[in-house]
C-alpha cells in the first residue's frame, strides 16, 4: 500500500540516495537533450536493470517518459512483465500514465526525490499508487534528494523562460 515511510533505516536511507543519485544522473541526460529533466531507475536484488529518461519531445512520443523505458527495460532484463521485487527510483513524482504502469507492472516500492503538485499522481493530485479497488499498491517514499532534484527542475525551466524571451 501507498504510504510514506518516514522512519526507515539508515541503511534503507542510503540505499534510497544511492539509487536517486543514479535517477539524477538519468534526468541529466534528459537535461542535455533540452528535455525536462526526470530520470527513472529499477532496482532488483541489488542491481540496476532498468534505466530511463524523458524523451518526448527528442522521440516525439507522450509514451516517452523516464519510467516507462525503466520499466521496458527492466521487464526485458528479467524476462517478465511482473516486477515484483524491484523498486522504482524517479526523480519527479510519477504521472497518471506512469502510475498506471507501476501498478500494472507490480512494482511493490516507489521512490520519488520531488513532487509534482501540477501533475503528479503518487500523492499530489491523486495517489493512484494506493487505490484499494485496484488489485495492487505500492509502498511510497518521497522526499529522498529532494532539493537537487527540485532545483534541477527549477532551473530547467528558468532557462526554458529565458530562451522563449530571446
Amino acid at each position: 500500500m501507498a504510504t510514506e515511510k518516514t522512519d526507515m533505516s539508515m541503511e534503507q536511507r542510503e540505499l534510497d540516495e544511492k539509487y536517486m543519485k543514479e535517477a539524477i544522473r538519468q534526468a541529466k541526460k534528459a537535461y542535455r537533450l533540452d528535455e525536462t529533466p526526470i530520470g527513472c531507475v529499477i532496482v532488483h536484488e541489488g542491481k540496476i536493470i532498468g534505466r530511463g529518461y524523458n524523451r518526448r519531445n527528442t522521440d516525439k512520443s507522450p509514451l516517452a517518459h523516464a519510467e516507462i523505458a525503466a520499466v521496458k527495460k527492466a521487464s526485458r532484463k528479467l524476462g517478465d512483465w511482473r516486477l515484483e521485487d524491484c523498486t522504482l527510483y524517479v526523480t519527479l513524482e510519477p504521472c497518471q500514465m506512469c502510475a498506471g504502469v507501476i501498478i500494472q507492472s507490480r512494482i511493490p516500492r516507489v521512490v520519488v526525490g520531488c513532487m509534482n503538485p501540477k501533475a503528479g499522481c503518487a500523492g499530489s493530485v491523486l495517489n493512484l499508487l494506493d487505490v484499494k479497488a485496484f488489485n495492487h499498491q505500492a509502498e511510497l517514499t518521497t522526499g529522498v534528494l529532494e532539493e537537487e532534484c527540485s532545483m534541477m527542475m527549477k532551473q530547467f525551466f528558468r532557462e526554458l523562460r529565458e530562451k522563449k524571451k530571446k
